[in-house]
């Protein structure tokens, strides 16, 4: 199974991390780091303003200020022992890197028709087009932090805590279509958390990384064809935003 990451430069447990484990079980092809411009932060605060509004807006830029302030260091320090971990587990792959602008770039496009990769695992905040995502043979598959359609799109496991969802706290595997988190759905999976101790980004993590086993098989299965989508017909759908310190104040209040 030929195979190709996409991921941003400098998350290094993406790029580094679940590149490893890609390569242990797949012909890792490629590596295509996304150095995004800072102008790409100030689309999404747009949106998100949009979104939200103003009030909306400020709670979530109030939320972001005390992640950096109370617990991103925490996330950093775990963050590393994980990786230090999976530096153990498994072996550098011999990948082929592009560091692009943009994943939806002429120049990557033309990358990945020269590599023909069999499946591809994009890892990354930015919609692919559709020019990108269906030129692997089996297509691209996100791992999305949240259970769909439920969750779809920003932050579906701090949306699920938030509301006390806890049962559908978890990430699902799926092929990336026209829209936001809609594709065929191939797989939901789990973890044990803290929901008091643990942050969002900690529990969104855990859930891919605690069930790197399952989700090799069902990606071999993928490739080989034997694979069937579940059926999510009648399960709820709903779209979601960027995290809000009075939704996390909620969530460690119930918690």
């Amino acid at each position: 199974m030929r195979t190709v990451l996409i991921c941003h430069t400098g998350d290094l447990l993406n790029e580094e991390g679940m590149a490893r484990w890609l390569g242990s079980f797949s012909d890792l092809a490629a590596i295509i780091a996304i150095d995004e411009p800072r102008s790409r932060l100030w689309r999404r605060l747009r949106n998100e303003w949009k979104r939200s509004g103003p009030v909306g807006l400020l709670d979530v830029l109030l939320f972001r200020i005390y992640y950096r302030a109370r617990l991103a260091t925490a996330d950093r320090e775990w963050e590393q022992k994980v990786l230090d971990r999976l530096r153990k587990t498994y072996s550098e792959p011999r990948a082929q890197v592009l560091v692009t602008k943009s994943p939806n770039s002429p120049d990557v496009e033309a990358f990945l028709r020269r590599i023909a990769p069999d499946l591809a695992i994009a890892r990354c905040k930015i919609l692919l087009k559709k020019g990108i995502y269906n030129i692997p043979r089996c297509g691209t598959y996100v791992l999305h932090p949240g259970i769909c359609p439920d969750y779809r799109n920003a932050h579906g496991c701090f949306w699920a805590l938030a509301r006390g969802d806890n049962e559908n706290v978890g990430m699902t595997l799926l092929r990336i279509d026209e829209g936001i988190d809609t594709g065929p759905v191939f797989g939901h999976y789990y973890c044990e958390f803290d929901p008091v101790g643990d942050s969002h980004i900690k529990i969104q993590t855990k859930v891919v990384i605690d069930n790197f086993d399952a989700l090799r098989e069902k990606l071999i299965e993928i490739a080989n064809g034997s694979a069937a989508a579940k059926d999510v017909s009648a399960r709820p759908s709903r779209a979601w935003g960027q995290p809000r310190l009075s939704a996390y104040v909620k969530w460690k209040m119930g918690a």
